[in-house]
């Protein structure tokens, strides 16, 4: 068997300001981009950079975009670019879910916006055809603007969709707004089965598959085909293996039980933020989680892919 992970990491912008500022001789001396590094070394780790475009007001008024990225590290991006690899996530981190009710131009300028600053700075081949949006939600518009920007792989969201009845009071943080905001016929609410109690009930547009689709490709290099558009779907995270959500010891249990069952495929992910001290939620095992993550995979006969071999 072709025993295949995936490693991804979204919400990505503050280790491209911090490069873009602090000017190191290479990018690698970067903290983050150093962990990534060394696991690749170690493990063979391959990942997938999920980029915004902007910081967000949020976290205050010092600002940076992608367009301040200077171009003097093209060279290294490309020597890297087997196992290192960028791709759109969204403009910047607030409002939640922004691409559930969102207009074909909208996305279409988002999405240009990002690939546009890559290949200025990052050159040819870095830019992925694999997409994690954020919040994964889109509207049909906005999937048929990402597949005319090249994209062939979505992943979406998964499980039993009911039709919103009015009671904002069944979806957390405002996000009964996100949902009703030039809201389209395919937004619905959904169950997100094992997830945090507060996201029990979550908001899910057009790229969503039922839980008989998604338990079809669990744990299998495949995905789910749009009858209409020219996309596919598939879960790039396996069994909530997303690191900031479970501890170093969860992580090894969790790719250890996968691989006692023959598992084709394990899909790892994670959020930058929580690498930094600053952030709120700030994760001083970061380190050692990459580390179980990647060890463990590699020491149970996992290779780890780029997204040219996503099926």
């Amino acid at each position: 068997m072709n025993k295949i992970s995936y490693f991804f990491i979204d919400d990505v912008i503050w280790t491209f300001r911090d490069i873009a500022r602090e000017k190191p001789a290479s990018i690698f001396e970067n903290g983050f981009m150093k962990m990534l590094k060394d696991n690749h070394d170690k493990y063979g780790l391959t990942v997938q950079l999920n980029l915004f475009y902007a910081t967000d007001v949020y976290y205050g008024n010092d600002f940076f975009n992608l367009s301040e990225m200077p171009d003097c590290y093209k060279d290294e991006f490309q020597a890297n670019k087997d196992w290192l690899t960028l791709a759109f996530h969204a403009r910047q981190e607030f409002p939640d879910y922004p691409y559930v009710n969102a207009s074909y131009e909208d996305v279409y300028e988002d999405f240009k916006l990002i690939e546009k600053e890559v290949l200025r700075f990052a050159g040819e081949g870095l830019f992925s055809d694999v997409l994690c949006t954020h919040w994964l939600p889109m509207s049909k518009a906005a999937c048929r603007a990402v597949v005319d920007c090249g994209i062939r792989i979505d992943s979406p969201s998964a499980g039993v969709t009911r039709e919103y009845e009015g009671d904002m009071s069944v979806l957390p943080y405002g996000h009964a707004a996100r949902l009703l905001h030039n809201r389209q016929p395919e937004t619905k609410l959904f169950c997100r089965e094992g997830a945090d109690p507060r996201l029990a009930t979550s908001v899910c547009g057009y790229n969503h598959v039922t839980q008989e689709e998604y338990d079809s490709t669990h744990a299998r290099n495949c995905s789910v085909p749009d009858k209409e558009l020219d996309l596919r779907h598939r879960q790039l995270c396996t069994d909530g293996l997303c690191l900031n959500l479970i501890s170093p010891e969860a992580i090894k249990e969790r790719t250890n039980k996968l691989a006692d069952n023959n598992a084709e495929y394990i899909g790892f992910a994670t959020h930058e933020q929580y690498f930094y001290p600053h952030y709120f939620a700030y994760q001083p095992d970061t380190h050692e989680k990459f580390e179980a993550m990647a060890k463990t995979a590699h020491d149970r006969g996992y290779r780890f892919i780029t997204y040219r071999e996503m099926k």
